[in-house]
């Protein structure tokens, strides 16, 4: 049986990006006979307080997109919420530990958004590998200043996959992604490590999610594999941009759904939603359960969507 999830960070109101991805997650699983995961993605519990996932998913209720378990509704994977998974993440994190390809890294950059997914617009910085060599007296010295954060030492090697929806996709990890953190300096384990523990631990076998964290993929392949997990599918979607071509955000009040619900009932934003989408020929109101049996990803863009003017 497909498994997918949903995966939002309730760090304020969801806009039209985040419901397009819920939307097409829940498609992909049900046009299958699925069920769908709801995981609250609260690693940095300060910016993710627990009323802004209570109000997720009741908007996801509203919309006609509830998953099958998870959040508030619990389930035999329990704890749904990252901000609970701490001793799970150690687990994985000693288990890199033990193979060696642990190191404290001490360098200055800000590593407080390393616990939060990448975006492809955020110029990734590939680390030179400067606290690699540190000696273990070295390493000792520098922690009396500051606490270390952790990165993996990954391989000189190419990893590859078949995206579900995009295609192709080859990443040499240490070329094109460099030894990435693991855990933050404030001890907060940081998002592609979480990421893979909760979809293996779920028994997720589909990532819905969009193309900005493609990049991602390879590094998590790899971890899949060092800490002997089953990886799932995956399947990247195009990121709905503003009609001016911005990318949305949850600071866009004008596309958050709490400007839409004063708006338009929950079958006209998933109408629109299906529109741009390529899954229908008009902005017809209409319920995610009418649109399951008609799904296929062929008919979703490759290429960025940028929204109509006027549409929303």
């Amino acid at each position: 049986m497909t498994v997918g999830r949903y995966a939002p960070s309730p760090s304020g109101r969801m806009h039209l990006g985040n419901l397009c991805c819920c939307l097409l997650a829940w498609l992909s699983a049900k046009s299958r006979g699925g069920r769908v995961v709801l995981r609250i993605e609260d690693l940095d519990a300060a910016r993710c307080p627990r009323a802004f996932a209570d109000l997720l998913e009741a908007d996801l209720a509203w919309l006609g997109l509830s998953a099958d378990e998870g959040g508030s509704r619990g389930g035999p994977h329990a704890p749904y919420y990252q901000s609970e998974c701490a001793a799970l993440y150690r687990q994985a994190f000693d288990r890199l530990a033990g193979q060696g390809l642990l190191y404290p890294c001490f360098c200055t950059r800000s590593q407080l958004h390393a616990a939060s997914a990448p975006h492809r617009s955020d110029g990734q910085v590939i680390y030179p590998g400067t606290c690699r060599g540190l000696t273990p007296a070295q390493a000792a010295e520098k922690a009396r200043v500051r606490p270390p954060a952790w990165r993996v030492r990954v391989p000189d090697e190419e990893i590859g996959f078949v995206d579900g929806h995009l295609g192709p996709y080859r990443e040499n990890l240490a070329a094109d992604c460099g030894d990435f953190f693991v855990r933050r300096a404030d001890g907060v384990f940081a998002y592609q490590l979480a990421v893979v523990v909760d979809d293996a631990r779920m028994g997720v076998t589909e990532v819905v999610r969009g193309a900005d964290l493609l990049s991602s993929t390879p590094r998590q392949l790899w971890l899949y594999r060092v800490l002997e997990l089953e990886p799932p599918a995956f399947c990247h979607l195009p990121l709905l941009l503003a009609p001016d071509g911005r990318r949305l955000s949850k600071r866009d009040g004008d596309v958050s759904l709490e400007h839409l619900q004063a708006r338009y009932t929950p079958e006209q934003i998933i109408g629109r939603l299906a529109y741009v989408c390529g899954l229908q020929k008009a902005p017809d109101p209409r319920t995610p359960a009418e649109l399951a049996d008609g799904f296929r990803w062929d008919k979703v863009p490759r290429q960025d969507i940028r929204l109509p003017e006027g549409l929303f």
